[in-house]
């Protein structure tokens, strides 16, 4: 159904809009892990390194091969990231009511409130597309 000018306008743009903040944080989650697995340096010890200032021993851990889980979950993670800004975009421009929702279930996915509230948003503003 086309918009008619009611007051429900802003929850479907803060549903976009909240859908393409929480894919951006997934893309850059997945993009820090992925990084981190193909550089292969253990998360564990770059975060006591860099984050906390804790020196590490970087000759002790090193990995002989890369692996998989991490960089499936990390590359699972940009690709749901993706999909919730693709969606996002596609709530704010009312274009696919499919594809908001589906954009706002996969900012849903890593069980953020930010991921929560799109999809409620989202599910509230169907009548505007």
């Amino acid at each position: 159904m086309a918009y008619n000018g009611s007051d429900r306008g802003g929850l479907l743009t803060a549903g976009g809009v909240l859908s393409i903040i929480a894919g951006a944080f997934e893309v850059i989650g997945g993009g820090i892990i992925v990084a981190l697995v193909s550089l292969r340096i253990p998360l564990r010890l770059w975060l006591s390194s860099f984050l906390l200032g804790v020196p590490g021993n970087w000759h002790a851990c090193s990995w002989a091969v890369v692996p998989i889980l991490p960089m499936i979950m990390g590359g699972l993670l940009l690709v749901l990231g993706i999909i919730a800004i693709v969606g996002g975009v596609s709530a704010v421009k009312r274009k696919s009511y499919g594809l908001s929702l589906a954009g706002a279930v996969c900012a849903l996915i890593p069980l953020n409130l930010l991921g929560l509230l799109a999809v409620i948003f989202i599910s509230l503003g169907k009548r505007e597309f």
